[in-house]
């Protein structure tokens, strides 16, 4: 095996591989990265952990085709550290070596015979824009579980109908909902998909721009879900169970509403939370004109600042955890915030304004439930 390639090239190749390293693999040979370099002029790198599989394949200047495996962690680092030059690898026995300007390194080779075969990509389900998935999947997965003793919240549940898919994600103390449109193979698709959402979260963002390929199918006996772009490829294990019936709490109507500008409540809201001790919470008081914020119940130290705010309904005053808040407002892509709500103790709904009175931002809805306000 004897190839050479840009050092840039390289890097993002073993970037986008290295995802599916294990840090603590169960069997040796899960911690390499497979090289796989043919006739043609293209290497392939891969990696699996069982559960997640990657690979990119990029064009290179091939003398003599070959595989190796060699350690991922090593390869990341050096791929990383190494100058703007072009790169050369070659397998001699039982070793690589990497030369790039006045830089060579060696690695160990692994038993390329043990590493397991990765599986096969499923036939393609239809096309989504990179960058309307990226922000997608950034705005609900804040709302999963990171709670391993209840799996199956961990997940993004992916609701696809026909020309929508629909994301959703919730620790049951908050729940997202972003819609948005593809392009389906098949007009009259109908799947539902359970993703682990650190698996989404960096697919996505590795992805970027672009347009992105959604694969849904049966694997080496498996369910399995593929994304695929610009020859960077990964597969993962759907997971199983059922996952709790979330979309129903969405109201149709809210009897109170509150509109407040988001980047002011944002601020405001990271101001006071300064002093509010650790599970404590910020209330928000809604009166006609303004909100007020609150927070510290002792003597030690106490906010509260008061934004504008139109309110339609009677007055009202909640409490949240300031995290959850925050993390409710930053996922709104929108100048304005309008929370709906049906009492004190009812989760509270976000949705995005353009302006007061203006047209709701349906695509993205978040749903928050309040602490419960002590006298």
């Amino acid at each position: 095996m004897k190839f050479s390639v840009e050092r840039d090239v390289l890097a993002d190749a073993v970037a986008w591989v290295s995802r599916a390293v294990p840090a603590r693999p169960p069997v040796p040979v899960l911690a390499g990265v497979r090289i796989v370099v043919d006739a043609a002029g293209t290497v392939t790198l891969s990696s699996f952990d069982y559960e997640v599989a990657a690979r990119s394949e990029f064009a290179a200047e091939v003398d003599t085709e070959g595989e190796a495996l060699v350690s991922g962690r090593l390869l990341r680092e050096i791929a990383n550290a190494l100058p703007h030059k072009p790169v050369q690898f070659v397998l001699d026995g039982t070793k690589v070596s990497v030369t790039c300007g006045a830089s060579r390194f060696t690695l160990a080779t692994m038993p390329v015979d043990q590493y397991p075969n990765l599986p096969d990509l499923p036939e393609r389900t239809g096309v989504v824009d990179g960058a309307a998935l990226q922000q997608a999947v950034a705005q609900v997965t804040s709302a999963a579980s990171r709670d391993e003793t209840l799996p199956i919240l961990t997940a993004v549940r992916l609701e696809i109908e026909g020309s929508t898919i629909s994301l959703l994600a919730t620790d049951r103390y908050r729940l997202a909902l972003r819609e948005l449109e593809w392009k389906p193979a098949k007009s009259d698709v109908s799947t539902v998909a359970l993703v682990r959402a650190k698996t989404i979260s960096d697919t996505a963002k590795a992805l970027g721009s672009g347009e992105v390929d959604l694969s849904l199918g049966e694997g080496t006996g498996v369910d399995l879900i593929g994304f695929s772009a610009g020859g960077l490829v990964t597969t993962s294990q759907l997971m199983d169970g059922d996952y709790p019936p979330v979309r129903r709490l969405f109201r149709d109507e809210n009897p109170i509403t509150a509109v407040v500008r988001t980047q002011d409540l944002i601020d405001a809201t990271r101001r006071v939370s300064l002093v509010a001790e650790r599970n404590s919470s910020v209330r928000l008081a809604f009166a006609e004109g303004e909100v007020v914020l609150d927070a510290g119940q002792t003597d030690d130290a106490q906010a509260s600042e008061a934004l504008e705010a139109t309110l339609s309904g009677d007055p009202i005053t909640v409490a949240f955890n300031p995290q959850y808040l925050l993390d409710g407002l930053g996922a709104l892509s929108t100048e304005y915030v309008q929370f709906g709500f049906l009492q004190e103790t009812k989760p509270v709904e976000f949705v995005g304004l353009d302006k007061p009175g203006g047209t709701v931002a349906a695509e993205f809805r978040y749903l928050l439930v309040p602490i419960r306000i002590t006298s």
